[in-house]
Parts: structure tokens; C-alpha cells; sequence
């Protein structure tokens, strides 16, 4: 498998996390962490479920990577993830010292990586991400659209049957 073969089949993965967060009825977003080609840690948000703003999808996935490999230290990873992190995951993908990161769509609202900041090309940090952008992008981008406009129809028909 090529580099981007390898991408395609990892990010269809995350899509998948991004699945089961959607049947939670939280929003879609899924992670996983690869070392050596294969898949060490998996992630979906779990925010609404846990009632706790920093269960991202990364944020379980790194931590599941980690506890998988007995080290916070996650060299030699590539976590993939569906939206671009936010500041917080960012952060997360620092201090974990994950050497890459590939992402399908970006995050204009809270995205950390070129959308409202660029965790990654800022010298001052002692860690540096490689960053891949884009990879089935459509697919994680339609997922996102496709759910909100989901909640926004219901919130609708919520607010007009109470009338």
C-alpha cells in the first residue's frame, strides 16, 4: 500500500469512529492512532454522553493508544483523524510528541491547524507535527453537514410543534 492508499484506508477508519459517535447521537467526529500499520488507538466524541468537554475523539484515541503501548510517548504514530483538531487536541498531539497528523476536512470555527491558529508551524513549541490535509475530505465534510442539518430540522419541528 502506498503512502496514499494508507491514508484513504486509516481515515475510512476514523470515519467509521465518526459512525459510531453519530449513533450516540453525538456529532461525528472519529480518531485513530497508527503505529506501524496498525491501528493502536481509536476515538469518537463522547461529549453529550460523558457531559465532558474534553472526551474528542483524539483525546480517547491518544489515550488509548497510549495505555495500549505502556508510554505517553506516541513516537512513531500518525493519528488520523475526520476534523481538524481544536486548540485543546492540538495540544494534546504536542505533548504526546505524534510525529504526524492527517486530517480529512477543516474546522473554521475552532480548527488549530491553519483554520484560526497553526499549532503546527509555530517554532515556539518543542514538538512539531507533520500535518496531511484533505484525505476524504467530501466524506468527512458531508458527515458533519449532514448531521447538523439533521439537528437543526429537529430543533425546528421541535420549536414549530410547540407553537
Amino acid at each position: 500500500m502506498n503512502l496514499e492508499e494508507q491514508d484513504r484506508f486509516f481515515m475510512q477508519a476514523a470515519l467509521n469512529e465518526a459512525t459510531i459517535a453519530e449513533s450516540l447521537k453525538e456529532v461525528p467526529i472519529g480518531a485513530v492512532v497508527v503505529q506501524g500499520g496498525q491501528i493502536i488507538g481509536r476515538g469518537h466524541n463522547l461529549r453529550e454522553t460523558s457531559n465532558d468537554p474534553t472526551t474528542h475523539a483524539e483525546i480517547i484515541a491518544i489515550q488509548s493508544a497510549a495505555k495500549q503501548l505502556g508510554s505517553w510517548r506516541l513516537l512513531d504514530c500518525t493519528l488520523y483523524v475526520t476534523l481538524e483538531p481544536c486548540v485543546m487536541c492540538m495540544g494534546a498531539i504536542i505533548l504526546a510528541r505524534i510525529p504526524y497528523l492527517v486530517f480529512g476536512c477543516r474546522d473554521p470555527k475552532v480548527g488549530a491547524v491553519g483554520s484560526i491558529y497553526n499549532f503546527s508551524e509555530d517554532d515556539r513549541f518543542n514538538h512539531h507535527v507533520q500535518v496531511r490535509e484533505g484525505v476524504l475530505q467530501q466524506q468527512c465534510s458531508s458527515q458533519l453537514s449532514h448531521f447538523f442539518k439533521r439537528l437543526r430540522e429537529q430543533k425546528k419541528n421541535r420549536k414549530t410543534k410547540n407553537e
